[in-house]
């Protein structure tokens, strides 16, 4: 059985709601993280991902100054940040398709909608770890692969020409927190 070592891993949680914060926290800390960083908007955000360089960034998707779509945006600019891999955790009171699509498309690593639940967020963050995306780099689009599941024999629309994308390796940051038993 995997398991994670939550005390290995550094989380940010981004929401203006204090409660939400709260909420987050303290699931957190009850999965044993022991380093959760806390910002009230995208900007203190933003200066709290540079400071502190969390493994992990949890952000709500409403939010003033800027919201977690231009906060996730501004991660993923690999020549002007130096942690441009950090997996992104999207929270939002909206499911509707358009928003995950959005929200995909800033280069978020996962979408959940509120309110959540422990299992829901445990999930998540055991998918990260254990399973992590690789990154594309195109001309306009840099983050997580947006396409979950590859299929060789594809051959629809959709599929990827080759030299269009090039994938970038995901940085071994949370190789840490893995662990069997």
């Amino acid at each position: 059985m995997k398991r994670i070592d939550f005390n290995k891993l550094r989380f940010l949680v981004v929401d203006d709601n204090a409660h939400m914060r709260r909420i987050i926290r303290t699931l957190l800390q009850g999965f044993g993280a022991r380093e959760v960083h806390e910002a009230a908007d995208g900007a203190d955000g933003l200066d709290a991902f540079n400071k502190f360089t969390p493994d992990i960034v949890i952000v709500d998707w409403a939010m003033p100054i800027f919201d977690g779509l231009e906060f996730a945006r501004m991660i993923r600019q690999p020549d002007s940040n130096a942690s441009p891999f950090t997996p992104i955790i999207m929270l939002t009171g909206h499911s509707k398709r358009r928003r995950v699509m959005a929200a995909r498309d800033a280069g978020v690593t996962e979408f959940m909608v509120k309110p959540i639940s422990a299992k829901a967020l445990h999930q998540r963050i055991f998918t990260i770890v254990f399973y992590p995306r690789r990154f594309i780099r195109t001309k306009t689009y840099f983050g997580p692969d947006r396409r979950r599941n590859s299929s060789p024999s594809y051959s629809g629309p959709e599929r990827r020409k080759s030299g269009n994308a090039d994938p970038d390796r995901m940085r071994p940051g949370s190789e840490k927190a893995k662990f069997s038993s």
